[in-house]
């Protein structure tokens, strides 16, 4: 493995963020040499990232602490076309409407992240709609069109997988990899950009625009690339029981990220540590070493570092003691998340099938009754065997709250409305 010097690289290297790079040593003497502006790209696809894009987020915060500028491109333009990437189905078209929604609340993510600004070493946020949408396609395919081979294009895996599963790729996204690589293109002339950094997945697409640049006489360009994560038991990152783990505080709650987090698999722990967290690799590794049920405690640290990152320190902590209450004192604590239901149900009675579904617990009734029958449900801390059993104003506790659980880690608070 090549020893980097440089501040950046060598971070990225010890904590396990490299996978790929198109040139070690001359990358290294740039970090080395010159203050570098580098960029990830982004697809506003929703408006919250999830923490599968965290590892990417984390690479432009080092970047930006170790005196370098990181550029977060929003694929404003792109994404009215859809990267084909590994996906079986081309992606639903958007709205100019939707997609500067979407760019809105990303936003907010990586205010907590980065250093916004228009300084040397201030983050930047941009959007590739600015230069993609006032294009002349005639004088694009031109310039442009004429460096890209089609037979090379076909070769990258992203492309075969999709072929060789005989899944359609439209004439949209096959454009997308010519506009990727423009994109790489543009912000070197416009900011100075000499480094794209993505997943593995996106190799092909990074080095279609160095080689682009060199075709259109940028200065050399390079290439970073992140392992694909998943678990030890390999779900992919960013996906719980539950749905998408968003990081917008208004889609998932602080407490319920936070849980993501301390349900991390042992074999993860140190892992995680290295990538998600600012924590020293000295105190990484004494957490790593950890073992029985000492584990436990380094997922918290591990939870609460990367909460408090994302949400600050104080939501991190409250967290982090919510958690404590919930499972180490058996009461229901006012921060778990909470939902509404209608008085009247209560005063009715509301089966408790339809309550969990209700709560966003379960799916469906049959996967509520499924829950039921496999002992996994309680209501107020105490076992429900009956699945048709109606819930009353008459099961609120003290707190004029139900307390509902699935399983020992998952918990939602109910309250009249």
């Amino acid at each position: 493995m090549f020893a980097f010097k440089s501040d950046f690289l060598r971070i990225m290297s010890e904590r396990g963020f490299i996978h790929q790079t198109s040139d070690d040593a001359g990358l290294d003497k740039l970090f080395s040499t010159e203050t570098v502006s580098a960029y990830i790209g982004f697809d506003p696809t929703a408006s919250s990232l999830h923490a599968g894009g965290l590892i990417q987020i984390m690479m432009l915060y080092w970047l930006q602490q170790t005196g370098h500028r990181p550029v977060a491109l929003m694929g404003g333009g792109t994404g009215m076309v859809g990267d084909p990437s590994f996906k079986d189905e081309a992606r639903k078209l958007m709205t100019p409407q939707t997609i500067q929604s979407n760019i809105d609340g990303i936003r907010k993510v990586f205010s907590n992240y980065l250093n916004l600004g228009s300084g040397a070493r201030d983050a930047l946020m941009l959007n590739n709609a600015e230069w993609l949408l006032p294009l002349n396609y005639l004088e694009f395919l031109r310039d442009v069109g004429q460096h890209f081979s089609v037979n090379r294009m076909l070769s990258f895996d992203s492309v075969k997988q999709r072929l060789d599963r005989e899944q359609s790729l439209s004439f949209l996204e096959f454009n997308y990899m010519i506009l990727q690589a423009y994109d790489f293109v543009e912000l070197n002339r416009r900011h100075g950009v000499r480094l794209q950094m993505g997943g593995s997945d996106q190799w092909g697409n990074i080095v279609n625009g160095i080689d682009l640049g060199r075709r259109l006489d940028t200065p050399q360009l390079y290439a970073l690339t992140t392992p694909l994560l998943t678990t030890a038991s390999g779900a992919k990152m960013g996906k719980s029981l539950s749905g998408a783990v968003w990081l917008n505080a208004d889609m998932l709650s602080p407490y319920d990220f936070w849980q993501y987090w301390r349900n991390t698999e042992d074999a993860d722990v140190g892992r995680f540590l290295k990538l998600y967290t600012t924590l020293p690799l000295d105190e990484i590794a004494r957490l790593e070493a950890l073992g029985g049920s000492e584990i436990n405690e380094a997922k918290k640290v591990l939870a609460t570092e990367v909460t408090a990152l994302l949400h600050g320190r104080e939501a991190a902590n409250a967290a982090g003691e919510t958690a404590r209450k919930t499972f180490e004192e058996g009461v229901t604590a006012d921060s778990l998340p909470t939902v509404k239901v209608e008085k009247a149900l209560l005063e009715a009675g509301i089966g408790i099938l339809s309550l969990f579904v209700s709560a966003g617990l379960a799916a469906s009734n049959g996967e509520a009754r499924r829950h039921i029958q496999g002992g996994a449900v309680r209501l107020n801390d105490q076992p429900v065997t009956d699945e048709r059993r109606l819930v009353t104003l008459q099961d609120l506790n003290p707190q004029n709250a139900l307390k509902l659980s699935l399983g020992k880690k998952k918990h939602m608070l109910v309250r009249p409305a």
